[in-house]
């Protein structure tokens, strides 16, 4: 009997989902089904409802739990499902206790259940402080992955991610040190720090530290650490601190994920955002200026309401005036309860399109990015399958058997749509 964890969404989930996991094996819960899903988009609850069917279908007997930001937004339409036998919040599924309780659980299964009774959800709006993941050595990652910051304080207008996650909340830095030290002495070659508004780290903390002050206390305190990264990060909100750090601190990894979404000036006020074209594009060339191999990657999003076409061209301009390398292109997804959902809606048909020529733009500029690091020296920390991640984040697929794990020196030859190819 084995415990499945199914995975959607952020790298946040993934760290989720591992915490989740140990701790619904310690309780002893076996031969279950786990969703965690994510509500980024429709399309994102569609694969989880879609999930949720498949894993019951396969095995009928077997209980299918439900969790994530989609089952916290929407509990009662996931309750409603016969498929699912519980319907977790995204607190309650990183307490022992709420595993602990199913372990014990004679209903576990009952596809009879009212929905009322399937629910475990609270008020996440109400979550003060952040009840941090704890994991070990990751199940298939070499990276360790530490949830340093969890929900959102800021309400862009497209996104329901807020009443998933809830208000910023953040891990005090000793605790993330902790973390950091025990995922390192269980052979993690680097350490991604991840969170929802990621650089909002520390404002809720009584010191206030600054993203910066967390990353520099983590390279001070674990020398031996060959290398930290960041995820996605808001450029306004990146503090003197880590600045600084990009210009010195080479275990610091030259690739920045800005969360970006469009760039026209009046879409980016419509979407709520904090910064404007000319901040994007200011602040790639201020750190490019301080690294110069600093690497830069962006989500954007195609077919925003009231969009036209000049200002989705602004959009499609800005991944060579920012010089992106790495970009995730989301197609408008109208949320329910959002006020973007409330606003002039575009043909799914222009959505989609636009969406189809941004990703064409990304495409030509990753190509060009492999390209220019064809015969570069590269270092490179292994992952399964041949594969592994230079310091900028570039893929690369080595042509022969490498054990995972690993920092190697590589040399790519050539580069295919996706990867860097070496030896």
């Amino acid at each position: 009997m084995t415990l499945e964890v199914v995975t959607f969404g952020c790298r946040l989930n993934i760290v989720e989902s591992e915490a989740l996991r140990l701790q619904a094996e310690a309780a002893g819960l076996k031969d279950a089904a786990i969703v965690n899903s994510c509500a980024v988009t429709a399309e994102a609850t569609r694969q989880a409802r879609q999930a949720v069917r498949h894993l019951k279908r396969e095995q009928p007997d077997r209980p299918v739990i439900v969790t994530g930001c989609a089952a916290q937004i929407e509990p009662a339409r996931f309750a409603a499902m016969p498929e699912a036998d519980r319907v977790i919040g995204n607190d309650e599924k990183l307490n022992p206790e709420s595993w602990a309780a199913l372990a014990r659980s004679n209903s576990l299964g009952n596809a009879d259940a009212p929905a009322v009774d399937k629910l475990d959800v609270g008020d996440i709006m109400a979550r003060t402080t952040l009840r941090a993941p704890v994991t070990g050595r990751f199940t298939g990652h070499t990276r360790g992955f530490v949830q340093v910051q969890n929900g959102c304080d800021h309400r862009c207008t497209f996104c329901v991610i807020p009443f998933g996650r809830g208000n910023s909340r953040s891990l005090a830095a000793d605790d993330v040190i902790a973390q950091c030290r025990r995922l390192v002495e269980a052979g993690a070659r680097e350490i991604v720090l991840t969170g929802v508004d990621l650089t909002s780290y520390g404002r809720d903390l009584p010191d206030q530290p600054s993203l910066g002050t967390l990353a520099r206390a983590i390279l001070r305190d674990l020398p031996e650490l060959p290398r930290l990264r960041l995820s996605s990060i808001d450029a306004v909100e990146v503090d003197d601190t880590l600045r600084d750090l990009l210009a010195t601190e080479t275990r610091l990894m030259p690739h920045l994920h800005l969360s970006l979404q469009a760039g026209d000036d009046l879409i980016l006020k419509r979407m709520k955002r904090r910064h404007s074209r000319t901040d994007a594009i200011r602040f790639c060339t201020e750190i490019r200026t301080l690294r110069p191999d600093i690497v830069f990657g962006a989500d954007l999003i195609a077919g925003f309401p009231t969009e036209d076409e000049a200002m989705f061209s602004r959009s499609l301009a800005l991944v060579e005036e920012c010089g992106l390398s790495f970009v995730h292109v989301f197609p408008y997804s109208a949320r329910p309860g959002t006020p973007a959902a409330r606003m002039p809606q575009l043909p799914g048909t222009v959505v989609s399109e636009r969406a189809a020529r941004l990703r064409a733009a990304a495409g030509a500029a990753h190509e060009r990015h492999l390209t220019e690091r064809i015969g570069r020296p590269l270092s490179v920390l292994t992952e399964r399958g041949n594969t592994g991640r230079a310091e900028d984040f570039t893929l690369v697929r080595f042509g022969r058997d490498i054990a995972a794990g690993e920092i190697v020196a590589a040399t790519g030859h050539a580069a295919d749509a996706r990867a860097l190819l070496a030896a």
